[in-house]
């Protein structure tokens, strides 16, 4: 019994590869999101008065903190165009984060064929 299970370990169906692919896949696109956010919010942010992005590296944490949690310790955008950029960035996350889930239930939803 612990021989097959063992062996299961090292076996990958389809459903292992379709997994793996959209799991990769997102994390892809949101290193993408990721990158353009962080120029974008750099861009427009920068040296606004009363706001905390004052280089690359804290529009890139700014970016990456909101995909990941959907916060942040620094402080929300203060230009209208920041907004928007931040706006869509928890759009992205709630998005993959759901896409994600989804791609879990049906990789256990599906059954093993041995």
């Amino acid at each position: 019994m612990v021989r097959e299970e063992i062996a299961r370990l090292f076996h990958w169906e389809e459903r292992h590869r379709r997994l793996v692919a959209r799991v990769l896949i997102a994390i892809a696109l949101t290193a993408v999101v990721d990158a353009i956010g962080s120029l974008l919010v750099w861009h427009w942010e920068r040296g606004v008065k009363g706001g905390d992005i004052h280089g690359f590296g804290d529009a890139v944490f700014f970016t990456t903190v909101q995909i990941l949690t959907v916060s942040s310790q620094i402080r929300n955008p203060l230009t209208s165009a920041g907004k928007v950029v931040d706006v869509f960035l928890e759009i992205w996350a709630i998005f993959v984060v759901t896409a994600v889930a989804g791609s879990f239930s049906a990789f256990f939803a599906s059954s093993d064929s041995a």
